[in-house]
């Protein structure tokens, strides 16, 4: 048995992967791509991948190919059609990060509502020991408790946010992407009224059809001045030009987003026009990359192989 772990650094040089080596012969590269992927594969019964393309022009060669492990939960790197027609068998990594992403939600958003950059730099500056008084309020700060925060896509990390965010004393509301989302213990509500009443927005929903392009300027439009927006959910979800127009004319009053519509971001990104970091904070797909949320992707993708060469069904894609 064979197994090649094609993009290692993607989950960090910190993650034990010795476990795989009690299934058999493991062959780890670092990074790969599509074009030196068949080599690498041509005599893999399993690969565990992150990103390269699983399709024809990568498998075809790999006669002995058995299952595709990935280390994500979304699988579009996958043709599935042409996997089910060799009876390659795919398994996903699921609720690895849902702790993780929501930390990181409140790591952003809190940054915006207390104005840490500024009051940071104000500090640091020399301004502070200039003060002829023990504080400093130039930038208006404000408490989370008594606010509205509105949730688009209630899923895991969204209903773990949902719970964090009533600790703090928010009304919490939200809105599904999908309508087959019905929670009891949230208010669910149309989109308009989310937008025009959340004094935070967070985004938690998938990327599809629906959501490309979701968050755009009529919807920046009909959110309050002084609302933040979080997007920890996929990159595209947010039309970027139409958030950059928003925080320049000052149609919300700051954004965070851990995920942008390409990555790594190119040099011509518009958001990089917003060198505020008290209006915008942009962080490089971390959200799910604690320490213990890479390390449960490789346990979990040992456990969907163990699970398979045993015969079982575990995180199977169907």
């Amino acid at each position: 048995m064979k197994i090649v772990i094609l993009e290692a650094n993607s989950l960090g040089a910190d993650v034990d992967l010795s476990a795989f080596e009690k299934l058999g012969e493991v062959a780890v590269y670092g990074q790969s791509n599509m074009q030196d992927t068949p080599e690498k594969i041509k005599d893999a019964d399993i690969i565990v991948v992150n990103k390269v393309p699983m399709n024809e022009q990568t498998l075809a060669g790999a006669e002995n190919l058995k299952m595709i492990a990935l280390t994500a939960t979304g699988y579009n790197i996958v043709d599935k059609a042409y996997t089910d027609s060799r009876k390659i068998a795919v398994a996903n990594v699921r609720g690895y990060s849902t702790d993780s992403v929501a930390q990181h939600t409140f790591a952003l958003a809190l940054y915006l509502i207390n104005q840490l950059a500024y009051y940071d730099r104000y500090v640091k500056s020399g301004e502070y020991v200039k003060s002829d008084i023990f504080s400093h309020f130039d930038k208006k700060i404000f408490e989370l408790a008594g606010k509205t925060w509105g949730i688009v896509g209630l899923g895991a990390i969204g209903r773990k946010v949902a719970e964090i965010a009533k600790s703090f004393g928010c009304r919490v509301i939200y809105y599904s992407t999908s309508g087959k989302n019905h929670n009891t213990e949230y208010t669910s509500v149309d989109l308009d009224t989310l937008l025009s009443t959340s004094d935070m927005i967070s985004l938690h929903a998938p990327l599809n059809a629906a959501t490309e392009n979701f968050m755009n300027l009529e919807k920046f439009e009909k959110m309050k001045s002084t609302a933040i927006l979080i997007n920890v959910a996929r990159g595209p979800v947010v039309n970027e030009k139409d958030l950059v127009t928003a925080l320049k004319e000052g149609m919300i009053a700051g954004a965070g987003l851990d995920v942008i519509s390409v990555e790594p971001m190119k040099s011509d990104n518009p958001l990089l026009e917003i060198q505020d970091s008290g209006k915008l904070i942009v962080t490089p797909h971390i959200a799910w990359a604690t320490g213990e949320a890479r390390q449960r992707v490789a346990d979990e993708t040992y456990l969907n192989i163990e699970a398979f060469l045993k015969g079982e069904k575990r995180n199977l894609i169907p």
